[in-house]
């Protein structure tokens, strides 16, 4: 099983290189890093159960409303891969389960 995410800056269009991300299971953090050039993070094994993936968009946005977003999710089959992309604006943000 892994676990993917993806995050486009809607404002520009491109990918949100840099940013800031951790995934978090249990209130621990399992795994943390920064998006890529390409605004993606690949190859985090969280295992089945409750996850959190907190984005730090305070960090990478210099005004924005939302200074984190906070997406918790459910891995029931952990043989899956699971994709959380953020699509990421000042003021808005919109998240789905990928694939």
């Amino acid at each position: 099983m892994s676990f993917s995410t993806h995050v486009l800056d809607a404002v520009t269009g491109l990918p949100a290189a840099g940013l800031r991300v951790r995934l978090e299971h249990d209130g621990e953090v399992v795994a943390e890093g920064r998006t890529d050039d390409d605004g993606r993070i690949k190859g985090w094994n969280p295992g089945a159960g409750v996850h959190r993936v907190v984005f730090d968009t305070g960090g990478y946005l210099e005004d924005t409303f939302y200074p984190e977003v906070v997406v918790t999710f459910t891995i029931t089959d952990p043989d899956r891969h699971h994709h959380v992309p953020l699509l990421l604006s000042p003021y808005a943000y919109s998240t789905y389960r990928g694939s």
